[in-house]
Parts: C-alpha cells; sequence; structure tokens
C-alpha cells in the first residue's frame, strides 16, 4: 500500500528544515556580498544536509557540480556529500522491509546482513544473499514523499535567493527539472525499467556491466539485484596509464553511447554510481536519475559540434534555438561558444590528448567562471530544462578524466559515435527500447 502524503509530515520536514535553510540563505548572501571566508558554515552546511539526508542532500549534490554557482567554500564542503549519509538502524530496516516484502521477508534470503553495505541520498544498500546469489538490497527511507514535497519547496527558497544575488543565470527551468527528476527517483519500479533499457543497451557489451533484477524481492520502494565486485574509481588513480585509459573509455561509452544512439543518459556520474574492476569494466549501479531526450535534442548537439568544428553561426543558432535557448543575439552565441568550445574542445582534434589541458583542480571552472562573467554583462540566460543534466553528466564525466589523466584520441572515439548518425534511426532505436521495457517518454 502506497505511503500517504501527510501534510503533518511536510510541516514536521519544514519545521527540521526551516532554521537550515535561512542559514543557508543568509551564509549565501554574506559570502557573496561581504566576500567573508565562511569554511565553519560551509563546514557546518554540510553536518545539517547530511544528517538529514533526503532529497535537500540530492539536491546539495546536484549544486556542487555546477561550476561558479556557489561560493567556493560551499563548494568543497558539498562535495563531500556523496554517499556518506549516517545509516538506520537494524530495527528501523526490520520494520521496512516487512512492510515491502510481508512479515516473513527474511525467508526470502539465505543471509541478510545487518549493517548497511552502503547509504545514499533516498536510501541505504543492504548485502545478502538469495537463492545462491549474492545480492544488494537497496531500500527507501520512509515518507519519503512528503519529504520530497518539502525540501523541492526548499529549493524553491534556495533558488530565489540566489536569484537575488546573482542574476545571470536564470534556474526556473532548472529547479522544474531537478524536481521533477527527484520525485521520479522515488519510485523504484521506474527505476527497475531504467535498468532494463540499459541492459538492452549493453547487452552485448562486456566492458559495461548493468545488474541484473531480482524482480520476486523488488517493490516500488525496494530494490534487489545482483552484487557486481568492483572497486571505486579513485583506487585506480596510481593505475598503469594503460588501465586508466581503459577506464576512461569505457567510461566515455558507459555515459555517450546511449545518449548517440538511444537519446537516453545516465544523469548522475557521481563517485557513487559506479565502480570498476581490475580490467577496467565499468560497473553502473544506479539508475533513480536517467534522463530521456528527444531526437532533435541529441541531433542539436551533433549540430553544434559541426557549428564550432566549421565556424558556422548559422548552425550553431539553430543548435541553440532546437535545444529551447530563447532570444538568441550574437553576443549570447558568444558567450554560451564559450562553454560549448571548452565542452567540445577534445572532440575537434584528431590526436592523443588529455580531456582538459588546463592545469585547474576543478574540471570545467575557469571557462565557466569566464561565461558566468559575460551572462552578467548581457542580462542573463534562462537555460533550458534539459541542459541540467546533460551538464551535468558532462562536468561528471570530465571530473573523472580529470583523476584518471588519462591521454585519449577523443576525437576518434567520438566519432565512432556520430558518424552516420540519423535522427530518424535514434528514434526508432528509442521507441524500440521504450516500448520494451513499457515506459512512457514523459520527458
Amino acid at each position: 500500500m502506497d505511503e500517504v502524503n501527510k501534510l503533518s509530515k511536510r510541516v514536521l520536514r519544514y519545521a527540521n528544515l526551516g532554521t537550515s535553510a535561512g542559514s543557508i540563505a543568509f551564509k549565501l548572501f554574506e559570502t557573496k556580498f561581504l566576500k567573508k571566508e565562511h569554511q565553519k558554515n560551509a563546514q557546518d552546511l554540510r553536518e545539517i544536509l547530511g544528517g538529514l539526508k533526503g532529497p535537500i542532500m540530492k539536491i546539495a549534490q546536484l549544486l556542487s557540480t555546477v561550476p561558479d554557482l556557489l561560493p567556493d567554500e560551499y563548494m568543497k564542503e558539498l562535495t563531500k556529500l556523496q554517499s556518506n549519509a549516517p545509516p538506520m538502524g537494524w530495527n528501523f530496516v526490520k520494520r521496512r522491509m516487512k512492510n515491502e516484502l510481508g512479515f516473513n521477508w527474511l525467508d526470502s534470503f539465505e543471509s541478510f546482513e545487518k549493517q548497511p553495505f552502503a547509504a545514499a541520498s533516498l536510501g541505504q544498500v543492504h548485502r545478502a544473499e538469495h537463492s545462491g546469489n549474492q545480492v544488494v538490497c537497496k531500500l527507501q527511507y520512509p515518507d519519503m514523499n512528503s519529504i520530497v514535497d518539502a525540501d523541492i519547496n526548499q529549493l524553491k527558497l534556495i533558488f530565489s535567493v540566489y536569484k537575488k544575488i546573482d542574476k545571470s543565470i536564470d534556474t526556473t527551468e532548472i529547479q522544474k527539472e531537478i524536481g521533477e527528476r527527484i520525485r521520479e527517483e522515488l519510485d523504484y519500479y521506474q527505476e527497475q525499467k531504467h535498468m532494463k533499457i540499459f541492459q538492452m543497451i549493453f547487452e552485448n557489451s562486456k566492458e559495461i556491466v548493468i545488474p541484473k533484477i531480482f524482480e520476486e524481492i523488488s517493490t516500488k520502494r525496494l530494490i534487489s539485484m545482483n552484487y557486481l565486485d568492483g572497486q571505486k574509481l579513485l583506487m585506480f588513480k596510481d593505475s598503469s596509464h594503460s588501465l586508466r585509459k581503459t577506464i576512461a573509455l569505457n567510461m566515455f561509452k558507459a555515459w555517450y553511447f546511449p545518449f548517440y544512439k538511444y537519446g537516453v543518459i545516465h544523469g548522475d556520474p557521481h563517485l557513487g554510481n559506479y565502480s570498476s574492476d581490475k580490467k577496467g569494466n565499468i560497473n553502473l549501479l544506479d539508475f533513480g536519475c536517467i534522463r530521456i531526450f528527444k531526437p532533435s535534442f541529441v541531433n542539436g548537439v551533433i549540430d553544434l559540434y559541426e557549428a564550432i568544428k566549421n565556424n558556422n553561426q548559422e548552425l550553431a543558432v539553430h543548435a541553440y534555438e532546437s535545444w529551447g535557448f530563447e532570444n538568441i543575439t550574437k553576443e549570447l552565441i558568444n558567450i554560451l561558444n564559450i562553454w560549448a568550445k571548452f565542452l567540445y574542445s577534445p572532440l575537434l582534434e584528431d590526436k592523443v590528448r588529455k580531456m582538459q589541458e588546463t592545469n585547474s583542480s576543478t574540471y570545467g571552472a575557469e571557462a565557466a567562471s569566464k561565461v558566468h562573467k559575460e551572462l552578467k554583462k548581457i542580462g542573463g540566460v534562462k537555460p533550458p530544462r534539459e541542459f541540467v543534466f546533460m551538464d551535468r553528466a558532462a562536468i561528471g564525466l570530465g571530473s573523472v578524466f580529470l583523476h584518471l589523466d588519462a591521454e585519449v584520441n577523443w576525437y576518434r572515439i567520438f566519432h565512432e559515435l556520430i558518424d552516420g548518425f540519423k535522427m530518424k534511426d535514434l528514434k526508432s532505436r528509442q521507441e524500440t527500447a521504450l516500448k520494451k521495457v513499457k515506459l512512457e517518454n514523459n520527458h
């Protein structure tokens, strides 16, 4: 039975968040205008959000990946908010599992570890054994529907304060997109469909591994899947260049093959959502945040690449318009192209190179800062909602490649994906995939 979205839960959440959201707003204002250092405030903020768990922590993770959006002190602290929320106790887990699988839920397992294997923003993960298989069970925290509503309203507050501080980016569509995607993440049946799409896309791939779902012990708030052996990516930073290059190539394929062939992207490439084995194969582990794009959007991404490569301003205008940018002027195109040229630069030259050849420790920071400064001069821009997770994927992956320090011919890898691209072929593949897993493309 569905949990009721009770007003009392929302009120309680607002009460818990009221002070912290107000202090976030005040501290952001202070830092932006008075140019003070607020390292302690930033640490307090991280601890508040980490303790609250839930979508507000997920939102913090999202905000921390947008370059130049928040002061450095806050960016550094928010990037620590990955999958390290304090775990819920065993009594909580027993009640939740009983709600999902019934009174005798433990009979479905030969073993079930009391301590969580991992903790995330919307739930926690336990290792277990089911029918001779090593499995992980991702169990959603209780009352999340109510909590989501409260936290999305807090997001509106944070953005409204940000808008008063800085008008260079109109966050209206960003706010809507984050809200919709986070609400979507609550439905684990939807996530199982996302997994099935990726299983289909990579069914013939040995390099990209998608977990198998055990549907008999999965529900709307519980996903049980086979355990995939692997290590966190940062464990490979000191490995041989050959292995780091393999991991980088497989990461590129894991994210961009689905995008250019099916119009689907994994929108959350933070370090807790994948692992790698000793051969460099990639395990994709979390499918709550998936974005399905119209074929015309994907075509626009390729059009803009061609426009920048061939200095074709008319094609660039067409690409930005196809994405949903409005009131495009020559000045706006020139500013947006600063960012586009940065993202596309590794793909423009047929040579072996690093993903980023500057010395900046944050991927995209220099380009983003320049764009931000120029947008202020012309009164700002309103990015279309599709950009939230597309940009997040690009920045998240760029950071991964920065860590790996791998040298690759990105031009050739990219052209293997886009050469011969036809929108009608992508549309056909996408429709077939969505129909096969009975997933509506309501994005």
